[in-house]
């Protein structure tokens, strides 16, 4: 079977991808993976990658986009646009993408098409070359809202390849704990392809101290520094060690005795000897501590951030603060608060009993 994964060319939604590409690579298939920008580092992972967007910048997309629709600009920034945002922007992506992605299907000839709730344009090759198509959730949206979103700005895209609507996919991988989030589809658990960095001896044991890995966005807008700034002015006076990921040249600047600072590591290996996580609110940053089980601090910001944070807390398993309000108590309370640290568990041990990426190779080959 051959199989072409489609991805918006952004590291934050291929690295989602990449555990079941693999799996169905190991499986013997023939995969390839559609995308582009910073996301062509999926090819550390052993998968061939072909560019569908040369010289992408997604600012570019927004500076184009944005001021045509000032109020719903407006609401993006805040967080509280819900999907109108993202249609827009991934509308217009998409307007981009669809030409080389169907281009590159019909040569490449896939069998199956997998494709991500912001790369629709897999889903618009999959319907000219009459294959089955297969929608993998990578956020905490629901990928049903995101896809009608995106559509709904894709009407040319469509008409260009003979298409009135966009049929709906075969199947659907629904990877958001249930407890946390609604998706429909089959359930799959959520792990993402970690990519660079290496982790220090240090970071493989528990400290002397509780740990609070403090991280922030790959993808970053004018003016927004994430939750770092403020984390290290409450630092000196949170009785734990904390260590910046990958921090901005002026977080990094006079840090407290109990701060630390690292680049690049697979954070999914520091999870487990950590006791808690601060990070922008990013969709992968909250599956992670999730899976860990980790109580975390989830920034509301832009996009999807104050969605996803929202959602952790009120599951109970962390905190949605905005980062200016990031203080040293509520530092202290994601290590204390038993309450935090029982519902990130649950929700752990619930994303462990998903099927992971493996098991779901069987069901997607008997769709071809």
């Amino acid at each position: 079977m051959r199989v072409l994964v489609v991805s918006a060319p952004l590291v934050g939604h291929v690295f989602p991808l990449v555990p079941l590409a693999v799996a169905l690579r190991d499986a013997g298939h023939d995969v390839l993976v559609a995308t582009g920008g910073g996301a062509l580092a999926a090819a550390d992972a052993g998968l061939p990658v072909h560019d569908i967007a040369p010289g992408f910048e997604f600012g570019r997309i927004a500076l184009r986009v944005f001021p045509r629709h000032p109020l719903i600009a407006r609401a993006e920034m805040a967080g509280t646009a819900g999907t109108r945002g993202a249609g827009l922007l991934f509308g217009a992506l998409n307007d981009q993408l669809t030409d080389p992605v169907v281009a590159l299907a019909t040569q490449w000839r896939p069998d199956l098409v997998l494709y991500e709730p912001f790369a629709v344009a897999g889903a618009v090759a999959a319907a000219r070359l009459d294959v089955p198509a297969v929608r993998q959730e990578n956020a905490l949206f629901d990928g049903r809202d995101l896809v009608r979103a995106t559509v709904a700005r894709l009407g040319a895209a469509l008409r260009r390849h003979g298409l009135t609507e966009l049929p709906a996919p075969a199947a659907a991988l629904a990877v958001a704990p249930p407890s946390v989030a609604t998706q429909g589809g089959w359930p799959m658990r959520y792990t993402s392809y970690v990519g660079g960095g290496e982790l220090p001896a240090w970071l493989r044991e528990p400290g002397e101290r509780p740990r609070i890995l403090v991280t922030r966005s790959t993808l970053t807008g004018p003016g927004d520094r994430g939750p770092m700034p403020a984390v290290v002015t409450a630092a000196a006076e949170v009785d734990a060690e904390i260590v910046l990921v990958r921090p901005d040249e002026r977080s990094a600047r006079s840090l407290p005795a109990n701060v630390r600072v690292v680049d690049w590591i697979p954070l999914d290996e520091a999870l487990p000897t950590s006791a808690a996580l601060v990070h922008h609110g990013g969709a992968g940053s909250a599956f992670g501590a999730l899976a860990a089980g980790l109580p975390q601090l989830a920034t509301t910001g832009p996009g999807d951030r104050r969605h996803n944070a929202e959602l952790v807390a009120r599951r109970g398993a962390g905190l949605a603060l905005r980062p200016r309000d990031i203080t040293a108590r509520a530092l202290t309370q994601l290590l204390t608060d038993e309450r935090l640290r029982t519902a990130a568990v649950q929700v752990s041990r619930e994303i462990a009993a998903m099927p992971p990426p493996p098991d779901l190779v069987a069901r997607l080959a008997a769709l071809v």
